[in-house]
């Protein structure tokens, strides 16, 4: 076998051989592997998990969490970032699901330091989804926040019954561990003005820090840039961004999970108006999930990411006089910061208004007094920086020319002539075109391929004679099922929602949900149905719908008198507010039926749900269930409000509500 080696040559190669053969199967006690994966060329850097250490190590004092739904409490932390600047002070925002929030004993160690929380409270008084973990942690821990100074901002709605409840939580679990309050907590109500709350608050929150560690203000102005343009004259434009939420392609090439930032883009299958007269657009989409792995339970939300209109957008370009097809990069100039575009970026001036900023709403006060010095006509300027004041001049001045008139941010560039900001920054300042959440219309034991919309198209004229019209709503509208054979998709995924119906099937439901409110209501209806196609004992099933006319927009009447024949809906009150001369609501109905319904909440252990608009509508449903329980329940006012606090937190009375 080896005719030119010798036996000891032999001996000695068997030798080399079998330690080689040693040394490659067991290897990996000895020594790593090689492995590709470990050199950074070719491997994502590790988000740094601790703030205390990035705080350290980027020379900061001043940390701002944010727990954010739909992109206000973040927008509120940068700008006290930016304001620290003026006292001194250098901070960071920080999102809390990015960071080991346990660390937080540990702010005593950088000197003069603080956490500031602009925490926004999100359906039933629930954190935002990025501070779930963070308010879990407060939940459980019992560390000692000994000599970490705090302040909290909440943001909110009093249209809603737990107004404020994760600022408030925050804010007194934190002194509870032991935590320094620097200053009050702030409330901000957005039926009211949550930006004018956040300015007061913030006017008041930097003297009282001032004071707390002896600091002064330097004078610097806080409008300083925050991400600096690069402009893309040779990319290959297969690496720029197209909308894509998080992932580069991810719109050619779909992977599940699909979440916020990994949506799915689900062809439109029907698309069908609903109501048959009257000024108004109400509409019935579906939506086909089939081979998504997506999952749903009646009550559940649909999120659904629109796109501006592109009539607005080329306006916006030639107002300012820009290509909106260069592409470009804003590159945030805080190096360490984890936040290192403000959109998907490498991407187009077209795609970043089309895809990723808010330019239908009225801009904030900030927005303002940012682009305020690009205007040349001085009265113009003026006018700028006086709305962006707390002064009460200042403050009639933005209500009356931006809230009242609904002003966006084109209107005002029409409106201010010698306003020319370089598009850059506007785009910075701009606030993120957030995704739009519906109530889901349909059960998914019924439609296990499919996800229904119910809505109604917004479109109005404003005080300027301009006509306002929805982002998502009118964009949706537009969505045929085909166009010259091309299937129409809508971005989407689905949020879960503590909105479901009884686990015992027996338990009687008693529904509320006049115009769009039907909407879950639709998908709860098909599911009583499956449940008694399966033999199941299912109890009254009751829906109170109301709408202006009988004959014109009593939506998915077909359907639901089909389910009252079947027997699947044990009752059906409409009301019809505009049919008679005297206005005729959901809550007047139920007072028309108070003996039933006192019996069916206080002796059957029925389910109580309302969907559809907080500020009126589930208010004085609230106030007709009150009276009921005093009238026939023979209980007092306080003792009424008391017992449907009681069943809120047993899970029997559960609204789905807007504002």
């Amino acid at each position: 076998m080896f005719p030119l080696l010798g036996s000891l040559d032999i001996f000695i190669f068997s030798l080399i051989a079998g330690l080689l053969i040693y040394w490659f199967l067991f290897r990996k006690k000895t020594e790593p592997v090689l492995d590709f994966k470990t050199f950074p060329a070719v491997s994502p850097p590790i988000p740094e998990t601790s703030f205390i250490e990035k705080m350290k190590k980027t020379n900061r004092n001043v940390v701002v969490f944010y727990g954010s739904q739909t992109g206000t409490a973040e927008e509120f932390a940068n700008r006290l970032v930016k304001d620290a600047h003026r006292y001194g002070m250098k901070g960071m925002a920080a999102d809390p699901e990015e960071y080991d929030m346990s660390e937080l004993s540990r702010l005593k160690e950088i000197p003069n330091s603080m956490a500031v929380f602009c925490m926004a409270t999100y359906g039933e008084g629930d954190p935002t989804d990025n501070a779930q973990e963070f308010y879990d942690w407060m939940q459980g821990t019992d560390d000692d926040l000994e000599g970490v100074n705090f302040a909290v901002f909440g943001l909110g709605n009093k249209t809603y019954e737990h107004f404020n409840a994760t600022g408030k939580y925050t804010d007194k679990r934190l002194a509870e561990l032991g935590g320094k309050r620097v200053f009050d907590l702030g409330l901000g109500d957005d039926d009211s003005n949550l930006e004018e709350d956040f300015i007061s608050w913030k006017e008041q929150f930097w003297p009282a820090v001032c004071e707390f560690f002896g600091v002064e203000a330097t004078g610097e102005d806080s409008s300083i840039r925050q991400f600096e343009l690069v402009v893309h004259n040779d990319i290959n434009m297969n690496q720029v961004y197209t909308g894509e939420m998080g992932r580069l392609k991810s719109f050619q090439t779909q992977k599940p999970p699909f979440d916020s930032k990994n949506p799915f883009l689900a062809p439109v299958s029907v698309n069908r108006k609903l109501n048959k007269g009257g000024n108004r657009h109400l509409m019935h989409i579906e939506l086909d999930i089939m081979d998504s792995k997506i999952r749903y339970d009646a009550g559940d939300h649909v999120a659904v990411y629109p796109i501006n209109d592109a009539v607005v957008v080329n306006r916006i370009g030639e107002r300012l006089g820009v290509d909106l097809d260069t592409a470009i990069s804003l590159r945030n100039l805080d190096e360490e910061s984890n936040k290192k575009h403000p959109f998907p970026c490498p991407t187009t001036y077209r795609t970043a208004l089309s895809h990723y900023l808010d330019i239908n709403n009225k801009p904030r006060k900030n927005v303002l007094y940012d682009l305020a010095q690009y205007a040349s006509d001085p009265q113009e300027q003026e006018n700028m920086r006086k709305m962006a004041s707390a002064s009460p001049e200042g403050k009639a001045l933005y209500q009356s020319w931006v809230l009242d008139s609904e002003r966006n941010i084109l209107a005002i560039l029409e409106d201010l002539p010698s306003l020319n900001p370089p598009i850059d920054h506007l785009c910075e300042l701009l606030p993120r075109l957030q995704a739009r959440y519906y109530s889901i219309a349909s059960s998914s034991k019924v439609h296990p391929n499919s996800i229904h919309i119910c809505a109604v198209v917004i479109e109005y004229t404003t005080e300027t004679g301009r006509v306002y019209k929805g982002v998502a709503t009118n964009w949706l509208k537009n969505k045929e099922v085909t166009e010259n054979g091309h299937k129409h998709t809508v971005p989407m995924y689905v949020r879960r929602s503590q909105f479901r119906l009884p686990f015992k099937p027996s338990n009687p439901v008693i529904m509320i949900g006049p115009g769009t409110g039907i909407a879950p209501f639709m998908g709860f209806i098909q599911e009583r149905a499956w449940q008694k196609e399966q033999g199941k004992d299912v109890g009254e099933t009751i829906l109170y719908f109301g709408c202006r006319h009988k004959n014109e927009d009593f939506l998915y009447q077909q359907e639901l008198e089909e389910f009252e024949r079947a027997g699947v809906l044990t009752q059906l009150n409409v009301a019809f507010s505009r049919d008679q001369e005297h206005k005729i609501y959901v809550q007047h109905l139920l007072k028309k039926n108070k003996e039933q319904l006192w019996k069916l909440i206080h002796s059957n252990n029925a389910h109580i749900y309302v969907c559809g608009d907080a500020r009126n509508m589930a208010r004085d449903v609230h106030t007709a269930f009150y009276e009921i329980a005093e009238e026939v329940g023979g209980l007092t006012h306080t003792q009424a409000v008391d017992y449907f606090k009681k069943l809120m937190t047993k899970g029997r009375y559960s609204q789905d509500v807007w504002s």
